[in-house]
């Protein structure tokens, strides 16, 4: 019984704060169901108001046929007195005897029947039947009439005597679903005799005959009748429905002759896609009425239907191809209160001498026989809030002045050249495919996004829209620069905030003032040559392939971030821009001439910017003192007075002169006091004294990361500055010819290399043996790679390199020998060292360790993990002399090994 305790009602009763207990004596259960005890919060009998009971294949796939025949037959009872006693089969694993010896079984709720109402009221059909077989209780709380009002039957193969058995369960039942079930014709019947408070009947799928709408008299209250996809019967060929309190009737996809309805309340009628071939109205209170897609009813049918009909207020005759002028004349004149006619798709109707002067909603799609003429009776309709024209092969031009109109489309109309709107009320405007579209001209106070993508042939564009915010014009290639009038100030957009030219490829010289305007797009412009922005609240600008830009002007605007490396011919700039904080004029190699005024700019690159002289330098740093990072790399123009400038910058951290001619670095040691980054790469002009004042003179104090890489300093030089830099914290001298061994051992008091000799006419020898004590090395990252005259790295603990973390010396192809002591070493990278035999190591803290491509015999390599306690991945791919056989001893020798990297075949 256990196993028939819904498991959602615990939660939803802790939900909602319900005190209860729930008991078992049941004791060959794996856990009973413990005592719980909740504050009471909620009222009693608040329940919840008819729902829907849903025997579709949906919505009950989880619902047992033992489950529906709690509810749904005479045959499954409970007794007060008696067990739980059914006369069919069960397929959910528990037979009869499971059912009666549960009966001994009590499972209790401590609930009073109103707080089981409550509680009830918030389950679904599916778990109010499951909640049935837990006990007589919820047998008896599950079937109250409050939870099945609403009986849904659907697609359900349902027995006549079980459909009798539920209407006598349920005789109050408001609204049945016998849609798709067998015999509906009996069961209509059934339904319409027996639940005299039935409101709502669905019901299809089937053949229905005269008798039944004949009855439909008998339900008094019946509201709402739906018919879908069914055969109407009747000896003389004509079904009548009359019925006075029926206020909505759908006969959908119905095969019928013909159809007479006289219900005097009838507010909604539907015969879509049925093929009767001719309807007989009486209805006086009809508002909607939809034909749509009754192919067989003729012109005169249709005129006779709808006037016959005074209220009308919606009409969908679409589909309708035999409908003519003549019968919207007549619609017009009898159904004064008509205010939405779908028409769509009847080819001939062209609206010549119709007035339909109360029409809100006018839709036309597909119509052949609408043309620029039609716009006179459309005109008429002063009160006209939507109109869609759509398709309208023969429409050429539509000009409107129409004080209400809200919504207007115009898609995939071929013809279509001229567009011209005034309706102050205008929100929302959709065109689209209409490859002939030249000219746009729209009036509206309402309008607030406009897009017109992919009109190739626009070339004419006037906007009086003060609300207008966004606008994309993406694919317009005729448009000319004479766009940038209607969106500059006093062009008719004053609120305008986005706009996107994307691929507009006709614009050559593109000039926007605008106070409002905060994003342009123009990616894919190719054509533009000159820019001119003056917009103060421009935030964001997007000029990707804009590579023929060669003079740009900003001034001013509001972006924070540039940039132009994508415009490679650009040669002048002009940029006022307050906010601005990062410039990036990479790849600009044509600039000559630039005027930067941005006082908060924090970062200029202007990597390979070749023409970029001193005097432009000298400017940039005069009015942006606030720079931190420039990157001057391959700007060979720039000498010492472009960098004697650099003392206006203050604040100036990262310096960038790789590639560059330079000679002496002595303006930059006297200009950039707080440099912490300087990078030199390839200058080859430097001299070999150029960096005695970091080692001799204690210039750039606060100088930290230092890249020498592919320079040609000497080896006494880059030496020194090893020895001597201790504040140093990452040191690049990749690709250095003369870098020769690293020996970084103790000798006379000082570290040193081991070529350095000794100046023993210098030192005393008590000197000698009371070594200086040397301060702690800050050096945290060193990279070597490519050092091809390096053959020996001696690192010991006297090397005091306590923070050392990371040291790469891959390429190094004539390295021998290795051995590093650094406690923190983390990263050690000697892959493609072909040359190296030696490796001794104790670093404790190694974790990845590259030997890719190294002929270092497995001995040397397991000799060298095993002092590495932390060791997680390990690279040797192309050792040869590595077997699988050296996998395994590998992992012994370091049981941290988590990835070991092989090029060797898994055997």
């Amino acid at each position: 019984m256990l196993s028939l305790f819904p498991s959602f009602l615990p939660s939803l009763l802790l939900k909602f704060g319900i005190s209860g207990i729930i008991t078992s004596p049941l004791a060959t259960t794996e856990a009973s169901l413990s005592e719980s005890s909740f504050a009471t919060s909620w009222p009693l009998g608040a329940g919840n108001p008819a729902r829907d009971f849903d025997f579709s294949n949906g919505s009950s796939s989880n619902m047992t046929r033992n489950e529906y025949l709690c509810h749904g037959t005479t045959s499954s009872r409970v007794d007060a007195d008696k067990g739980l006693e059914s006369s069919f089969d069960r397929d959910d694993g528990i037979n009869e005897n499971d059912t009666c010896k549960s009966e001994g079984f009590e499972v209790r709720m401590d609930l009073t029947d109103d707080l089981l109402h409550m509680v009830f009221s918030f389950l679904d059909h599916i778990n109010l039947c499951r909640a049935a077989i837990v006990c007589r209780q919820w047998q008896a709380a599950s079937a109250h009439e409050d939870f099945w009002r609403c009986l849904n039957f659907e697609n359900r193969n349902i027995s006549m005597e079980q459909f009798e058995d539920m209407c006598g369960r349920y005789p109050n039942a408001t609204e049945v679903n016998i849609s798709g079930v067998p015999a509906v014709h009996l069961l209509a019947m059934k339904a319409v005799s027996s639940l005299r408070n039935l409101e709502v009947l669905t019901l299809g799928r089937g053949q229905l005959g005269d008798t039944f709408f004949h009855a439909l008299a008998e339900c008094h209250l019946l509201k709402s009748l739906t018919v879908n996809d069914s055969t109407l019967v009747n000896v003389t060929q004509e079904i009548p429905i009359s019925h006075d309190r029926l206020r909505h009737l759908h006969l959908t996809k119905c095969r019928v002759m013909r159809v007479s309805v006289r219900c005097p309340q009838l507010k909604t009628l539907s015969l879509k896609r049925s093929n009767m071939a001719q309807a007989v109205l009486n209805c006086p209170l009809l508002h909607d009425l939809d034909i749509g897609s009754c192919h067989k009813l003729s012109d005169v049918a249709i005129r006779s239907a709808a006037i016959s009909c005074p209220q009308l207020e919606s009409l969908d005759m679409s589909n309708c191809s035999c409908v003519s002028d003549e019968t919207l004349r007549e619609i017009s004149s009898n159904c004064l209160n008509l205010q939405l006619l779908n028409a769509s798709y009847c080819p001939n109707i062209s609206l010549e001498s119709v007035r339909l002067t109360m029409l809100t909603v006018l839709k036309l799609h597909s119509c052949e026989g609408i043309t620029s003429a039609s716009m006179t009776a459309i005109s008429s309709s002063s009160s006209l809030k939507v109109l869609e024209l759509d398709n309208c092969s023969l429409l050429t031009s539509v000009s409107l002045d129409l004080p209400h109109l809200q919504n207007i489309r115009l898609v995939h109309c071929r013809k279509f050249s001229d567009l011209s709107l005034q309706s102050v009320k205008l929100s929302s405007i959709m065109v689209s495919n209409c490859p002939s579209l030249h000219r746009i001209n729209i009036t509206s106070n309402f309008l607030q996004k406009l897009v017109l993508k992919k009109q190739e042939s626009l070339a004419k564009l006037v906007l009086q829209c003060p609300s207008l915010q966004d606008v994309d014009l993406t694919d317009c290639e005729s448009l000319t620069n004479s766009i940038c009038e209607v969106f500059s100030d006093g062009g008719g957009c004053p609120m305008l905030r986005s706009l996107v030219l994307d691929n507009c490829e006709s614009l050559t010289a593109v000039q926007f003032c605008s106070s409002s305007l905060g994003s342009l797009s123009l990616v894919g412009c190719r054509a533009i040559t000159s820019l001119e922005l003056q917009c103060p609240n421009l935030e964001q600008v997007s000029l990707d392939g804009c590579d023929h830009l060669e003079r740009a002007s900003f001034s001013p605007v509001g972006l924070r971030s540039l940039n132009l490396g994508i415009c490679p011919k650009l040669n002048e700039l002009r940029l006022e821009a307050p906010c601005m904080d990062l410039l990036e004029l990479k790849g600009c190699g044509g600039l000559s001439e630039a005027a930067i005024n941005c006082p908060r700019l924090t970062s200029l690159d202007a990597s390979f910017c070749g023409q970029l002289k001193d005097e432009c330098l000298s400017a940039t740093t005069a009015s942006c003192p606030q720079i931190e990072s420039l990157i001057l790399m391959s700007c060979p123009s720039v000498g010492s007075e472009g960098l004697y400038s650099l003392r206006c910058l203050l604040k100036l951290v990262v310096l960038d002169l790789s590639y560059t001619f330079l000679m002496s670095l002595q303006p930059v040691f006297e200009s950039c006091i707080q440099l912490k980054v300087l990078k030199l790469q390839a200058c080859k002009y430097l001299s070999d004294s150029s960096l005695e004042p970091l080692y001799k003179e204690g210039a750039l104090p606060a100088l930290q990361e230092l890249d020498l890489s592919y320079g040609t300093l000497c080896q006494s030089a880059i030496e020194e500055l090893l020895a001597c830099c201790t504040h140093l914290t990452h040191v690049s001298l990749n690709g250095c010819v003369n870098m020769h061994d690293l020996n970084w051992g103790c000798s006379i008091g000082q570290l040193s290399l081991s070529s350095i000799p000794i100046p023993l006419g210098q030192a005393t020898l008590d000197e000698i043996e009371e070594p200086v004590a040397q301060p702690n090395r800050l050096l945290q990252n060193l990279n070597c790679v490519g050092c091809q005259n390096i053959r020996k790295v001696l690192i010991p603990p006297a090397a005091r390199c306590f923070h050392l973390s990371s040291l790469n010396l891959s390429l190094s192809s004539n390295l021998k020998e290795v051995d590093v002591s650094c406690y923190n070493l983390c990263f050690l990278n000697l892959s493609n060292c072909c040359s190296l035999e030696v490796l001794k190591l104790d670093c404790p803290k190694l974790t990845s360790l590259f030997l890719q491509s190294c002929n270092i015999e497995e001995e040397a390599v397991v000799a060298a993990v095993s002092k590495c306690s932390m060791l997680e991945t390990l690279d040797v791919r192309f050792c040869p002399k590595i077997s699988s056989i050296s996998m395994v001893q590998l992992r012994i020798a370091c049981a941290s090994l988590k990835r070991i990297f092989s090029s060797l075949s898994p055997t």
